[in-house]
């Protein structure tokens, strides 16, 4: 099974995440599905019941695929990388060359990947586009809405 590269930060939400699922929300559940068979013995016609039963399906789906990934998880150690190469784990400031907009993104794994808060998979079409790039290179990216391309301002390593 091939490994998921993650930094520490990712690994520690999936960890947490995992916590939360099994420590609180799968009890939590559970308690519903006795509470609605108390309420209404009658399983068939009990909404409340199926209801929770479908989010315990859905709580015990995504606990397997967290102890999965974590099982498999290659924590990357972003603190000790450098250099002036974007790779995995480097946070690239980038400014857009029709808009002049600045973004800054980091690449991260996929279990951890979340455009919204400026972490993009390393698999991602942009992300491809910045490996192996450094500061002032110009890159093109196909975007489902056309090209863009961005100039590489600046690469730091957060962790």
């Amino acid at each position: 099974m091939p490994t998921l590269p993650m930094t520490a930060a990712g690994h520690a939400a999936l960890n947490d995440e995992l916590a939360d699922r099994t420590r609180i929300k799968r009890p939590h559940l559970a308690e519903r599905i006795q509470q609605a068979i108390a309420d209404e013995p009658n399983l068939i016609e009990n909404s409340e019941y199926q209801a929770a039963l479908g989010e315990q399906r859905l709580n015990e789906a995504r606990i397997a695929e967290l102890e999965s990934k974590l099982a498999r998880a290659e924590i990357i150690d972003v603190s000790k990388l450098s250099g002036e190469t974007i790779k995995f784990g480097a946070t690239v400031t980038l400014t857009d060359q029709d808009t002049g907009e600045e973004r800054i993104c980091q690449i991260v794994g996929e279990p951890e990947a979340d455009p919204a808060k400026g972490k993009i998979s390393f698999s991602s079409p942009l992300a491809r586009a910045l490996i192996g790039r450094f500061k002032g290179s110009v890159v093109a990216v196909q975007t489902p809405g056309g090209g863009k391309s961005y100039k590489v301002e600046q690469v730091r390593w957060l962790p």
